[in-house]
């Protein structure tokens, strides 16, 4: 996998980093037939100090799970709001490595262009991976919007120094909303349609859901394993 750049880098070069590269991220419509999507999530383990990496990759459009991998990493960054790919990222990497198949379309949990510097996970990954991201986060990092109905599917634009930089998604009716955002190589509408075709029966987009779920198990088997935690797995349901 090619280099983008260095992982051990003090908090304000990183900042510096983020507004070179968000210059290189390209907005454009995510294909409109491709075959496998991956959604991608991280689990912190306290006690061992280590990250979990979750990826689960699905058939598109019918969301038929085809492979489920994961890994566990040493954390090589600290936790600060604004750079959480720097400290996410690397174990997110070595897992995607392990994929019999790599997907042609990426859903993370995390954000895209609505981060301060336009920069946030999903564009970050995007760039070291090549592969169209979508930022999918529970929470809202920056900007505002307007009035969201109740409704499952109501959307409203999300505006960071009055630019559209995503959506407020409700994907349920009467939960919190979500927050949608364009990662690399994916824009505002596509990546909005891409998170509604994934919605299911809960307030998070379906992948994204058991993704969550992975990196959850495997982060209670780390911790019941009383610090010597196994390093990786990889489980195909194909």
């Amino acid at each position: 996998m090619p280099s983008l750049h260095e992982w051990d880098l003090p908090p304000q070069e990183a900042i510096r980093l983020q507004r070179t590269l968000a210059s290189r991220v390209v907005l454009r419509p995510i294909p409109s037939r491709f075959d496998v999507i991956a959604a991608a999530d991280i689990g912190y383990v306290a006690a061992a100090e280590r990250l979990v990496a979750a990826v689960v990759t699905f058939s598109w459009p019918n969301l038929e799970p085809i492979e489920a991998v994961w890994g566990s990493s040493p954390i090589v960054f600290p936790y600060i709001p604004g750079l959480l790919s720097f400290r996410e990222i690397p174990p997110l990497l070595d897992v995607f490595q392990k994929l019999g198949r790599f997907p042609d379309v990426i859903l993370c949990d995390g954000q895209g262009l609505a981060h301060p510097r336009e920069f946030g996970l999903a564009c970050h990954l995007g760039l070291w991976l090549g592969v169209p991201t979508v930022g999918c986060a529970k929470k809202l990092l920056c900007g505002h919007h307007g009035h969201l109905g109740p409704e499952r599917g109501q959307h409203s634009p999300l505006l960071l120094r009055e630019r559209t930089v995503g959506f407020v998604l409700r994907s349920r009716q009467g939960v919190k909303p979500i927050y949608v955002s364009p990662g690399h190589l994916a824009d505002l509408d596509t990546s909005l349609d891409v998170v509604v075709r994934c919605l299911g029966r809960t307030r998070i987009p379906e992948p994204l859901r058991q993704a969550h779920h992975l990196a959850t198990r495997m982060r209670r088997a780390l911790l019941a394993e009383d610090n010597t935690p196994p390093r990786s797995s990889t489980q195909s349901t194909v």
